[in-house]
């Protein structure tokens, strides 16, 4: 509980056994989540069995693997059916840091912002952390080309760390996004669309076996989906585009909310 605005975690799994149990913990060591729900995209290890013997966390399982995207959809609608006022994902592989959240809700919770990442990109944690080189550089210049269509200044789009505000999540259509990991950016220029604010906060992360992470291929693919969301956003703004992702009368609202 914070300000008297109910506090949900979800996490978002796959194949994440060896890590849950430490995530949890520190989840737990905040003293901050009133509810976790951990939705399992059809694991092929031990992650349900290790979710369901962990005390006041709320696990269901995909029958079928759907995907990242598809992951979170079924997070944020139990987090809301749940009663959330803030909404919090972290992954469970422990890529990130749970002792960023009370700074994560601070900025939901005080209503300074609509949605809040921790950012791997501000003070230089990336690179310390051992991303590769090659994922570093694509994020790097696909944020800045992001910034450049949506209007925005980002330090990243791609981290998996996020707070939402109630308002957010109960204004945004997330049904027609991706259900793969295009999902992420999709949403943020979703945020962005309908005249939120987006807070970000230094976020060390690492990587190792465990961390989940895509490879070459899939990279590639996520890029030009985060291009092809980008410039969706641009022609609809300009009026050359009718997108179920950015509807007309957002537009509107969030022009008015920049006036």
């Amino acid at each position: 509980m914070f300000n008297h605005q109910k506090v949900v975690v979800v996490m978002p799994a796959y194949n994440a056994a060896k890590t849950l149990q430490q995530t949890y913990d520190e989840v737990r060591a905040q003293h901050l989540a009133d509810h976790i729900i951990l939705v399992d995209d059809h694991s092929r290890d031990e992650t349900v069995a290790i979710a369901r013997s962990l005390a006041g966390v709320d696990v269901q399982v995909h029958t079928v693997n759907k995907g990242y995207g598809a992951n979170q959809k079924s997070c944020y609608r139990l987090a809301l059916a749940a009663g959330a006022d803030i909404v919090v994902m972290i992954h469970p592989d422990y890529q990130y840091t749970p002792q960023l959240l009370p700074a994560l809700v601070c900025l939901i919770g005080n209503g300074l912002y609509g949605c809040a990442l921790g950012s791997r990109i501000l003070g230089g944690h990336a690179l310390k952390g051992g991303m590769p080189l090659w994922k570093y550089v694509a994020n790097r210049w696909l944020t800045a080309v992001e910034n450049i269509l949506l209007g925005a200044k980002l330090s990243e789009y791609h981290t998996g760390y996020r707070a939402f505000s109630r308002e957010v999540l109960e204004t945004l259509d997330l049904s027609g996004n991706s259900d793969d990991f295009a999902f992420d950016n999709q949403m943020l220029a979703q945020i962005l669309w309908h005249g939120f604010t987006i807070g970000e906060v230094s976020c060390p992360t690492k990587y190792f076996p465990e961390a989940s992470s895509i490879n070459l291929s899939r990279s590639i693919t996520y890029g030009f989906g985060c291009l092809n969301t980008g410039l969706r956003f641009r022609l609809a703004k300009a009026g050359l585009l009718r997108s179920p992702l950015f509807p007309a009368r957002a537009a509107k609202k969030a022009e008015k909310l920049k006036s």
